[in-house]
């Protein structure tokens, strides 16, 4: 279904893990999208080309004025060193970029009266949480680079909240499922990537961690109801993403790893111990305040369809463990090859991409 009177939506990081699957979705509704994506991952896709052709800006979120964002009716704001190693990697990067930059494009958009900013927060803000339930209102224990940047995000970017310019957090859980430009630094995926590849479920740690799952297709979902929603529905709120019920242990996810694909065992890592990071979640809140969002996947029926997708795609040794789909390994290779500057800049772009926001 296509909605009336599209939006002129600026999607940052459209080339990635979840802006290859949400750029389509918003096309399909009639939305115009305008895409900007440094581009670290090309060239790392799952099958078909990551994002289909939209008028794009190739470069930085950090160059963005806010002449660029002038005419917009919303940012979804996805681009960020997207996983806790690679936060770790360069953490004063991972500041600038997740944070001080995130920050700086809410402020220009609100300068160019763009009047919706939707940012990818993330269920890690939480944290060590233990085994009660966290809601939105729920004490936030950021433990890592890309959380604390996700959390300094939200409380930097919500004071500029007002009658003209309405920032929503969604706070997603635990990404997967198969995406054109996949990842497998996600546990569930990487899980059934090693079931499929070596017939091992390799647990890196002991098991115990709580983690709150949802798929990439539903966290697309999200965002276009957000960008949706009557303003008075989610302005300056946060939202946890994901679908009641979907809240496991590692060890109850490899479970069901081993049971759907025959003949895999599971392996637990030697020195693997209890990983810090642990919370169950609460999706009560979206449910109630934006009912059009309407999740659709279980681990179960993605665990499904990641296998089958590996299976399709020939997926090899090699992709488990090289740079084609582990962010940080693929980060490393262009430092390692001078693509990228200390700062996580290109030094040389190997290809122009097209200019402006038109």
């Amino acid at each position: 279904m296509t909605v009336m009177n599209g939006l002129r939506v600026l999607v940052t990081g459209h080339r990635g893990y979840i802006g290859a699957v949400l750029t389509p979705m918003l096309l399909a509704r009639g939305h115009a999208v305008i895409g900007v994506d440094a581009d670290f991952y090309r060239d790392c896709d799952l099958g078909a080309a990551a994002a289909p052709a939209v008028p794009e800006r190739g470069g930085d979120i950090r160059d963005l004025t806010a002449a660029d964002l002038r005419g917009l009716d919303a940012v979804v704001h996805l681009a960020a060193l997207s996983n806790d190693p690679l936060g770790d990697l360069n953490p004063v990067a991972t500041h600038a970029i997740n944070h001080a930059a995130s920050v700086t494009l809410a402020r220009r958009a609100r300068e160019a009266g763009v009047p919706r900013f939707v940012f990818s927060s993330s269920c890690s803000n939480y944290g060590a949480a233990g085994d009660a339930p966290v809601t939105e209102a729920s004490l936030l224990r950021p433990l890592t680079a890309y959380a604390v940047s996700k959390v300094r995000v939200e409380q930097d970017v919500a004071p500029l909240a007002d009658e003209r310019f309405c920032p929503v957090f969604l706070r997603s859980a635990t990404a997967y499922g198969v995406s054109p430009r996949l990842r497998l630094d996600l546990v569930l995926n990487d899980l059934v990537a090693s079931a499929v590849v070596t017939g091992r479920v390799r647990v890196l740690s002991d098991g115990t961690p709580w983690r709150p799952l949802v798929h990439v297709e539903d966290i697309a979902r999200a965002f276009v109801a957000m960008l949706e929603a009557p303003r008075a529905a989610v302005h300056g709120q946060a939202f946890n993403v994901g679908k009641p019920g979907e809240n496991y242990r590692v060890s109850d996810l490899a479970a069901l790893v081993r049971e759907a694909v025959p003949g895999s065992s599971i392996e637990y890592a030697e020195g693997g111990g209890p990983d810090p990071r642990s919370y169950r979640v609460d999706f009560s809140k979206v449910a109630r305040l934006v009912p059009t969002f309407t999740p659709r996947w279980t681990a179960r029926a993605g665990i499904r369809q990641l296998a089958d997708a590996f299976r399709a795609a020939a997926l090899g040794g090699d992709d488990l463990d090289g740079p084609r789909f582990k962010r940080v390994r693929r980060v490393r290779q262009l430092l390692d090859g001078g693509a990228l500057d200390g700062e996580l800049r290109w030094r040389a772009r190997a290809a122009s991409r097209p200019g402006g926001l038109a």
